[in-house]
């Protein structure tokens, strides 16, 4: 029986649909599936780059109409529990083995539907992170902010020196990764509920004003170079020591590495002000389509099985910037900001700090109904507390 399981899945395909394009997520992606390819299963790839996900999403409904979505599909959030609603994935139980075990519960809890696993996660990225050039901070003798008058004071300082206090990058997408760690600082709970849960009574809550007002505080401290800016380019920055700080999640990371700069020497890397305690996190995924609506193929759980096994995690995740999310992984060849990371992942998982990203935890049309809200108010002169009622408006819409 099991030489001819084997049999089968060595003459199989599978088509993988995904939107790992750059250069370090290419390579993850190469791991993968070389991996795959000793074991005599044909990689299919279907990459489809642009959006962040929802180019290759649009593509994915299309073929799932058509009766004919891709065997395997990277994937993440509440999406996960529509598609495994409505039966179109393959459950993993009977692979899953320890993983309940090797994974922190809110990262085990995110793969499952109704009691199944549906998912599997390659690694996990902490957005709750920012960097500060080194170089630049010990110019101004000035100390990693714990708090945002702290951070406002470092900014002061940076400004005085001739140094872009905040790299920031003028596009929806980071103007959201600045606002949510804003929100973040305000406490887990509130994160929760204001953005988890969209509860009224927080996103109206003079709280909310406040985050606002930081926002809005913090502007005076980019440049005025920031409309359609991308990340990267603000990362590079900070990189070239012209400006000081940057927030973006830990995938921002690689851009340093590439530039073979050394975390403690030539940058920090640190919990965003008021974040400390706290990891948010993004749980980069596979999920299986049924195929002709049949249980798992050999080649299916041949891949889940191999996403999971530590030398692919490990290899995997220092490609991408992140950290593994098998917890059982040594960490012996990561830099001290992977090192933190998993450290205060673990510490966050149990004092019930570790939660969902904004783009991790909340369905797509809410993320773009926050970060357009969050977009306007940076490109015009509307009060905080029009823009807590904007806010609260699209929570009830969307």
């Amino acid at each position: 029986m099991a030489g001819a399981v084997a049999a089968q899945a060595q003459t199989q395909d599978i088509e993988v649909l995904h939107y790992w394009t750059s250069g370090g997520e290419s390579k993850a992606v190469n791991v993968l599936r070389q991996r795959l390819e000793k074991e005599g299963i044909n990689w299919k790839d279907s990459a489809i780059a642009g959006g962040g996900g929802a180019n290759a999403m649009t593509v994915l409904k299309t073929r799932a109409v058509s009766g004919d979505p891709p065997a395997a599909v990277q994937m993440r959030g509440p999406v996960i529990q529509d598609w495994a609603d409505q039966g179109a994935l393959v459950g993993l139980n009977a692979i899953a083995g320890n993983w309940n075990r090797e994974l922190p519960p809110a990262i085990d809890a995110a793969l499952k539907y109704k009691g199944t696993y549906y998912a599997v996660p390659h690694w996990i990225h902490r957005v709750n992170w920012m960097y500060i050039n080194k170089p630049a901070l010990d110019k101004v003798g000035g100390k990693v902010p714990t708090t945002w008058n702290e951070l406002f004071d470092l900014a002061d300082k940076f400004k005085a020196a001739g140094i872009i206090p905040i790299a920031h990058g003028g596009t929806p997408y980071h103007d959201g990764v600045y606002f949510e760690g804003i929100v973040q600082s305000m406490g887990v709970d509130f994160y929760r509920k204001a953005i988890l849960e969209q509860d009224q009574a927080t996103l109206t809550s003079p709280k909310m004003v406040e985050v606002f007002d930081i926002l809005r505080k913090s502007q005076r401290y980019f440049d005025d170079g920031i409309q359609g800016r991308p990340w990267n380019i603000a990362a590079a920055m900070v990189i070239e020591g012209k400006a000081g700080m940057l927030f973006m999640g830990d995938w921002a990371k690689g851009e340093f590495a590439n530039a073979n700069k050394v975390p403690g020497v030539d940058y920090v890397c640190a919990a965003r002000p008021g974040t400390e305690g706290m990891f948010t996190f993004i749980a980069d995924t596979f999920v299986f389509f049924k195929q002709r609506n049949q249980p798992a193929t050999p080649a299916q759980n041949k891949l889940a099985s191999m996403i999971m096994d530590p030398a692919y995690q490990a290899e995997a995740a220092l490609y991408k910037g992140a950290i593994p999310a098998n917890t059982t992984v040594s960490l012996s060849n990561f830099d001290d900001c992977a090192k933190k990371s998993s450290n205060d992942m673990q510490g966050a998982s149990r004092a019930n700090g570790l939660v969902p990203a904004m783009n991790q935890g909340i369905p797509e049309a809410m993320l773009g109904a926050v970060r357009d809200v969050v977009t306007r108010f940076l490109n015009s002169n509307q009060d905080s507390q029009s823009a807590v009622q904007a806010l609260a408006r699209a929570a009830r819409n969307n």
